[in-house]
Parts: C-alpha cells; sequence; structure tokens
C-alpha cells in the first residue's frame, strides 16, 4: 500500500464525520438515496448522522443494510482495522486487534469476520486465468493426534494462479478427478497457454488441443523442469500457513471460506495502491451479518 501509511489514514480520517463522509461518497456518488425504496429526495438530519426519505419516511444512516449495520463501534476504528487486514501480508488476529484498537476479543472477532464477509463479496467467478496456469492442492488444519487418520481435522483446498497474475482458491470436498477437473474448468480461461501441475493420477487429461498441460514429479524430488513447475501456487499455500501458524494460531473449519476469501483477495491487490477504498466499497455493498448468524451451528 505505498504512498498511504498508517499515520496518513489517521491524520486523513481523525474522526467519524470524516469517516461518514467517505463511506457516503462511496456509496451514493450520484447523491443520497433511501435504502428501503431508492427515492433520491431525502431530508438530512445532521444531528443523528441520518437521512429521512420524504418518499417513505424510512429514516437511515450510511451504514444502514450494509455489514456495519447496527454498529457501535466507532468508524475511525473500523478504518484502522480494515487498514491493518489489507495491509498485512500474513493478516491480522483477533487478539491483534482487540489489543491496538482496545476493543473486547468478541468485538474484535466478529469485526475481522465482518470484513473478511465484505472481502470475499463479488469474487472472482467464471473463466478468468489466462497464460500459464499452475495447479495445486494442500490440507489446511489442526494437529492430528497419534493413530488418526492424518487427513481427519484438515480441511483440502484446491488453487489455480497465472504466472505473474491472479490467483483462485476454493474448498473442495476431495482431490479425485471429477473434482479437480471442475475446479479448473470453471478457473481458466480458454485463451489459457499451458496448465502445470505436479504428478497427481486426477490432473491427468486436462490437456486438449488448445491448451497444454506439464507435470512436475515432486515424489521423485522433481521441482523444476525448464519453466514448469508450481511454485508460485506453493508460494501462496506457504503465505496461508504463515498466517495460520504467526498471526491466527488456529482456523475453524466452518470459517474457512472466509479466511480463504480474505487471502485471494489481499493477493490479488498486492499491487493495488487502492486496495484500501475498494475494501471500503465492498463494505459499503456487503449487506449485514449478526454475531449470532456468524456462531449458529458449530462452535466459533
Amino acid at each position: 500500500m505505498a504512498g498511504f501509511s498508517i499515520v496518513d489514514l489517521i491524520d486523513k480520517y481523525e474522526c467519524d464525520d470524516k469517516c461518514r463522509d467517505a463511506l457516503e461518497q462511496l456509496r451514493w456518488p450520484d447523491g443520497v438515496c433511501c435504502t428501503r425504496c431508492g427515492y433520491m429526495d431525502v431530508l438530512e438530519l445532521p444531528k443523528h448522522d441520518r437521512w429521512e426519505c420524504k418518499g417513505c419516511g424510512y429514516q437511515f444512516s450510511v451504514t444502514s443494510g450494509t455489514i456495519m449495520h447496527d454498529t457501535h463501534l466507532p468508524l475511525r476504528k473500523w478504518f484502522l482495522a480494515i487498514y491493518l487486514m489489507c495491509e498485512s501480508r500474513k493478516g491480522v488476529s483477533a487478539n491483534q486487534l482487540k489489543r491496538t484498537l482496545g476493543v473486547a476479543y468478541r468485538t474484535a472477532w466478529y469485526l475481522c469476520h465482518r470484513i473478511r464477509e465484505a472481502m470475499g463479496n463479488d469474487p472472482l467467478n467464471g473463466r478468468t486465468l489466462v497464460g500459464i496456469i499452475e495447479v495445486d492442492e494442500t490440507l489446511v488444519g489442526g494437529r492430528v493426534k497419534k493413530g488418526e487418520n492424518p487427513r481427519s481435522n484438515k480441511t483440502l483446498v484446491a488453487g489455480a494462479i497465472e504466472r505473474g497474475g491472479r490467483v483462485r482458491i476454493e474448498r473442495i470436498p476431495d482431490a479425485k478427478r471429477r473434482t479437480l477437473h471442475d475446479f479448473i474448468d470453471r478457473s481458466i480461461s480458454d485463451k489459457a497457454e499451458a496448465v502445470y501441475t505436479d504428478e497427481l493420477a486426477s490432473y491427468l487429461g486436462l490437456a486438449d488441443g488448445k491448451i497444454r498441460h506439464e507435470t512436475v514429479n515432486h515424489s521423485e524430488e522433481e521441482w523444476v523442469v525448464g519453466d514448469v513447475h508450481t511454485n508460485s501456487i506453493e508460494g501462496v499455500w506457504s503465505l496461508f500457513k504463515r498466517s495460520i501458524v504467526g498471526a491466527f494460531h488456529k482456523m475453524s473449519a466452518k470459517h474457512m471460506d472466509r479466511y480463504l476469501e480474505e487471502l485471494e483477495w489481499r493477493f490479488n491487490n498486492r499491487n493495488n495502491p487502492h486496495i484500501f477504498r475498494d475494501t471500503l466499497a465492498r463494505i459499503v455493498k456487503t449487506d449485514p451479518m449478526t454475531y449470532r448468524e456468524l456462531v449458529e451451528g458449530e462452535a466459533a
């Protein structure tokens, strides 16, 4: 995030009014409109930081109907948390935000997941990857007790990355041929030049008349053959696993998708000087998520 430091953030958004103005410009670039009926003739209620729709009478704020809906946390703390999550290559833990923002752990944890939810809003879809594509799968999760199946406490994740470009990451149920081929078919453009993988048998049959498929045999200590390797996607896995060990320490399978979406968003915007602004734009376009919705079912 070259050119925009945490000091710049604090100076620019020193109070909630400035934060509110920034959100207003992102949410309503053509003018404030009612969040319920879309009517643009509204009355400003500055004492309450709200507007009232002259059409339906509904009162709303800039955070109404967004992931920040009914938040009791000052907006400047939201902005600081968003900045830190965008800026850190390995992510920021709820414990770290708890200390930095001076809030309770539950507040920090809920805040992190709402920001991740926004980062994952409007993900890459369709056959977007072009050029030379590396594909790999990995197991993510906790330790396994002696005598247990090595996969019993782990989640399988597939990834595809275009050399020097974007990555697609997805949790998958297994590493069977049909599953991996389906992931690749949904991710890679017809204009892709080649797909590079390891020797896993499930990848057999990827080549067609337009796209080459070449492999490296990791079981034989073969890592690079000419320009054929999977080092780029393995670098993504390394980054993610260092995040778990160094920042998050543990990660519930229930919430795995949000952590993957955060990684994908941050990685794909690694050279974007406007990632903070673009994340804010997603914040105001993401529907509310209550704490109860977040924790129901499995333990948090």
